[in-house]
């Protein structure tokens, strides 16, 4: 690999040492964070396939319950019964950190849009705005079966969302590891090399002048000894 103008110095060449420490502990730090990732990464998968096929049977359950009550009732029942609801949903939006990756967290809860005590036990339960007279118990299934999806789907979009994060997080990661590790590395153990060997080089070159040059002195002084 070439390595560029290197300048054969003992200092370069212990600043290059450092870098390469450096480097080598970076890219044990960034594999682990990036393995981390990976276990973290295939439980949201998982979690998040179960969530889904629990939220598309739901679905098909309430969509299945609202077209049956439909039939025999008439859209325009319906549509009246479920014109003002008795209680209103309020999300809250947070985050928490998983390996410097910041991933949603919702929470949610009921509120009654009357003057009610929030989050009573009644607020629960009683979540039909309408008499049962001249409706179905097919609606009721359906509305039912609708509240019981609300915490499914805030968790569906809490998996799928960070598990989009943590994918474009493995990436960087990923990235990052293989610069570290096919060219940075590399790159530093090669100009180490390089220097080295200059180095030795150039040790040889004084050691044998030095050498000459003790000769030189020791035949001069032999000589006027003579």
């Amino acid at each position: 690999m070439p390595t560029g103008n290197v300048s054969a110095t003992r200092m370069e060449l212990t600043g290059l040492k450092r870098k390469l420490k450096t480097a080598r502990r970076g890219h044990k730090l960034l594999k682990d964070k990036r393995d981390e990732l990976m276990k973290q990464f295939l439980e949201i998968v998982s979690e998040n396939k179960s969530l889904r096929e629990r939220v598309e049977t739901g679905i098909a359950r309430m969509h299945a319950a609202f077209t049956v009550a439909a039939a025999e009732s008439g859209t325009g029942v319906i549509e009246e019964a479920l014109m003002v609801p008795k209680t209103e949903g309020v999300l809250y939006t947070e985050s928490k950190n998983i390996l410097s990756v910041s991933v949603p967290v919702f929470k949610y809860e009921i509120r009654a849009t009357v003057d009610r005590p929030v989050g009573s036990a009644e607020d629960e339960e009683d979540i039909y705005p309408y008499g049962f007279a001249f409706t179905t118990p097919e609606l009721e299934t359906a509305v039912r079966e609708a509240k019981a999806l609300l915490k499914d789907m805030m968790l569906l979009a809490r998996a799928e969302k960070t598990a989009q994060l943590l994918a474009d997080e493995i990436e960087k990661t990923r990235r990052r590891v293989n610069a570290l590790e096919y060219i940075m590395i590399p790159d530093f153990e090669s100009k180490i090399r390089e220097i080295t060997i200059k180095l030795d080089e150039n040790d040889r070159g004084n050691l044998s002048r030095l050498m000459k040059v003790k000769d030189m002195m020791l035949e001069k002084a032999r000589a006027a000894a003579e």
